[in-house]
């Protein structure tokens, strides 16, 4: 008998399955991992985590683990949930939209004073160049294909995002 097919997730559920492919983690041991592996390029806020959680469970894809300290709740990825993860990885490569505050806030920088408006490009580009060199590591020092393609790509996007912040009048 075929297996049941797995239900379909969004990101922010596949992002999270994705990382529980490594083993069973805690909702604050996943902010943690995806801040470290793909928080550059897509973020997934605390609240977003404790929110997929029991809809992930609820939906079969992860199996809780008993409660630990502080009342942490491991979760291990289940059958359906590795399945799901399948699905979504192979659902296709619509295009990306992109998501960032600063982009916005520059759109609206008009609506800041000429100090308020220096003020955050120059925060924006002493945070950007200190990435530049956390990506360049991460970079250097990446051996999977797929996983090297990923940070030069993020290597790519800052080297972008300062570009975008040199061409801002002052």
């Amino acid at each position: 008998m075929p297996a049941p097919r797995a239900p379909a997730v969004n990101a922010t559920a596949a992002a999270l399955l994705g990382l529980l492919h490594e083993g069973p983690m805690s909702g604050g041991q996943l902010v943690a991992a995806a801040a470290d592996r793909f928080g550059s390029f897509f973020s997934v806020t605390r609240s977003q985590v404790y929110r997929e959680l029991p809809a992930l469970v609820t939906a079969g894809l992860l199996e809780p683990g008993r409660p630990g300290p502080r009342a942490s709740q491991t979760y291990a990825l289940t059958a359906a949930g590795r399945r799901a993860f399948t699905r979504w990885l192979r659902s296709g490569a619509a295009a990306d939209a992109l998501r960032s505050p600063l982009v916005l806030r520059l759109l609206h920088a008009g609506r800041l004073s000429p100090a308020q408006r220096a003020e955050l490009v120059a925060s924006s580009r002493e945070a950007y160049t200190a990435r530049l060199a956390a990506a360049r590591a991460a970079a250097r020092g990446e051996r999977d294909p797929y996983r090297k393609a990923v940070a030069d790509f993020a290597v790519a996007h800052v080297r972008a995002v300062l570009k975008l912040l040199d061409a801002v009048p002052e």
